[in-house]
């Protein structure tokens, strides 16, 4: 039985991986971080099936007990500080978490399992203010926010590790992925659940910030299937994982109101607050190289992910 350490376990991302793992037979580890205030909502269904280790990005003792005591075959880091506009409030401390805590979990892996494999969770934001359009593997880096500048650090330091020591370490450039479990910071979900509140008449109104933004849309669960293919090449590489299509903020928010049968006009406003201090207006990723190396490729359309985002918001006002 082959075994793997999810770190982000508890996000949108380490649920649907966790849940993939199990049913490839995987002995499935997870990393948690000590808190208060313990969030597993994501993964209360698999709590009896995984098995969660206490240990933090910031701690490099913690990442190399945790390790040992996962003795893991796959590594997936995915735990980071992933809300842009969190970033710009905390940019040191994301700079920690998303850029140096990546260095300590491949010392830590390159000290206690040099042989398993390493996915690190890179990110379209690495593009920033893009250089290209669309974004493949080969882009140029111009990242808009701490963040992006945070995962490039992550995402050169793991090639870097994969050349000089010989890891099997591959990085994930994912552009954006959404689901049900998704945040109600990130705007895909505000919408939604919103959508789905005014239906219900909890909600009378959702602000927004820029309608016009265009991004690259997919569906997480389709996303980690990825991670996981990444893993079993024959080589480690850096993939792009994307759907190659756009579609703006405003588009999202026609598709998730069309679903409830409301007029967005009516209940929709935009406030400069939810500005970004620099914009990245337009992100799409060019998938080919992943769909002729790994024979993956996305199966959800965009629309089809809003409305069952939109149905999964509506029965919580049920």
């Amino acid at each position: 039985m082959p075994s793997a350490l999810i770190t982000g376990i508890t996000g949108q991302d380490g649920s649907y991986l966790a849940e993939l793992l199990l049913e490839k037979g995987y002995e499935v580890h997870g990393m948690v971080r000590r808190s208060s205030t313990e969030k597993f909502e994501r993964i209360e269904h698999l709590r009896d099936r995984i098995t969660l280790h206490q240990a933090d990005l910031l701690d490099h003792r913690s990442l190399v007990d945790a390790l040992r005591a996962a003795k893991p075959d796959e590594v997936y880091n995915l735990a980071a500080m992933s809300f842009v506009a969190v970033s710009w409030i905390q940019p040191t401390l994301t700079a920690e978490f998303t850029g140096v805590g990546v260095t300590r979990m491949l010392e830590a892996v390159r000290e206690v399992c040099p042989e398993a494999r390493f996915y690190q969770a890179s990110s379209s934001e690495m593009f920033g203010k893009v250089l290209e359009t669309p974004q493949t593997e080969s882009t140029p880096f111009y990242p808009r926010s701490p963040y992006g500048v945070a995962k490039v650090y992550g995402h050169f330091i793991t090639v870097n590790y994969r050349e000089s020591y010989d890891l099997f370490a591959t990085s994930g450039i994912l552009f954006n992925h959404e689901s049900p479990r998704r945040g109600l910071e990130f705007v895909t979900r505000k919408i939604t659940w919103h959508a789905a509140a005014i239906r219900a008449g909890q909600r009378s109104e959702l602000v927004l910030g820029n309608l016009d933004a265009r991004r690259d849309w997919g569906f997480a669960q389709d996303y980690v299937e990825a991670m996981w293919l990444m893993l079993q090449h024959d080589e480690p590489d850096d993939f792009v994982i994307a759907t190659g299509e756009t579609n703006t903020v405003q588009r999202c928010v026609e598709v998730a109101f069309d679903e409830v049968g409301l007029d967005w006009t009516q209940f929709v406003r935009t406030d400069p607050q939810f500005m970004r201090p620099a914009e990245v207006d337009l992100l799409v990723g060019d998938p080919k190289k992943a769909k002729e190396l790994l024979g993956w490729e996305p199966k959800t359309s965009f629309e089809e992910l809003i409305r069952l985002m939109v149905r999964s918001d509506v029965e919580q006002f049920a």
